[in-house]
């Protein structure tokens, strides 16, 4: 068994390298100090397992985990976020509660051994879940190539649905992010923004105002002179925000 380690803590990680040494059928093939470095690490060498640290700077282990993909399994160790762990203790393979045993770390690998079989279902489903409880987001995270860009949500000027993707726009820069649209809509703050079309969500802090474009249709001009078109049920959202 293939298996990264990662915490921002040396010590923590020397415990579970102390303790895999118990174990003659694993190998350690990444040891990272934070979440860019796991992301990397993960990408590249596609490990069965992973001890992923919860809090950590920069990264946290829940936007490890959906920057890496699915492909990867995850056991969680956290020191402090009990509630969470509660939350998620039936989608990832098992989670561990700082300090943790030889024998309490043991049962945890014996777990992820009989279920590293199963799908990556659970883990995609657990870093949904905890993008919903963590809305509205704060940032956004965008993976491109070996890059991972951290978009502040409040730099935000507006998002374009294209197919299973968002193209988000952000002081003059546009992502692509593998996302569906309604997904996002959810995790963003409602008082921030507004779906003012089927393909657009926007920034109210970006719009200037609002312009008749035809008899029956109508744009949001932004700050940046771009044009947004408004569906008939989004211009009465907006309109009711920027009277």
């Amino acid at each position: 068994m293939r298996i990264i380690i990662v915490d921002d803590e040396m010590l923590a990680r020397d415990v579970v390298r102390e303790y895999l040494s118990e174990h003659a059928d694993v190998e350690i093939v990444a040891e990272c100090a934070n979440g860019f470095e796991a992301v990397k690490a993960i990408t590249e060498l596609s490990p069965d397992l992973v001890f992923l640290d919860i809090q950590m700077p920069k990264l946290d282990g829940f936007e490890v985990a959906e920057l890496a993909g699915s492909k990867t399994r995850y056991i969680f160790a956290t020191a402090f976020d009990q509630y969470a762990i509660k939350a998620f203790e039936f989608h990832a393979l098992d989670y561990l509660l700082k300090p943790f045993s030889q024998q309490r770390f043991d049962q945890a690998l014996a777990h992820a051994r009989a279920n590293l079989g199963a799908g990556g279902e659970a883990v995609e489903k657990m870093v949904r879940e905890a993008a919903g409880r963590n809305k509205p987001l704060g940032r956004v995270l965008i993976r491109d190539g070996a890059k991972v860009h951290v978009i502040n949500a409040e730099k935000i000027e507006h998002v374009e649905a294209q197919d299973d993707y968002v193209q988000i726009r952000s002081e003059g820069k546009s992502y692509l992010k593998n996302q569906r649209m309604s997904e996002l809509e959810e995790q963003l703050d409602g008082q921030q923004f507004l779906r003012i079309h089927r393909s657009y969500i926007v920034n109210i802090a970006h719009v200037a105002r609002i312009e008749q474009a035809t008899k029956d249709s109508y744009v949001a001009i932004l700050k940046d002179g771009g044009k947004l078109p408004i569906s008939r049920s989004g211009y009465q959202k907006i309109k009711t925000v920027m009277q």
